[in-house]
C-alpha cells in the first residue's frame, strides 16, 4: 500500500512539473513575440521580425 501511494504522488508531481514548464514556456514565447517585437530598439525589433518571418508567424 505504501509503494502505491508513493508512486501516485510521484506521478502527480511529475504531471504538475510538466504543466508548470509548459506555462513558463508559453509565457516566455509570448514575451519574445509580443514585447520584443514591439521594441523601439531597431536591432532588437529587426531580429524579432526576422524570426517571426522565418517561423511563418504573421506580423504585418
Amino acid at each position: 500500500m505504501q509503494q502505491t501511494q508513493s508512486a501516485n504522488l510521484t506521478t502527480v508531481a511529475t504531471g504538475t512539473n510538466v504543466v508548470v514548464q509548459a506555462v513558463l514556456a508559453m509565457a516566455l514565447g509570448l514575451f519574445v513575440v509580443g514585447m520584443v517585437g514591439f521594441s523601439h530598439i531597431s536591432a532588437v525589433h529587426n531580429a524579432a521580425h526576422d524570426v517571426r518571418h522565418a517561423n511563418a508567424f504573421p506580423c504585418h
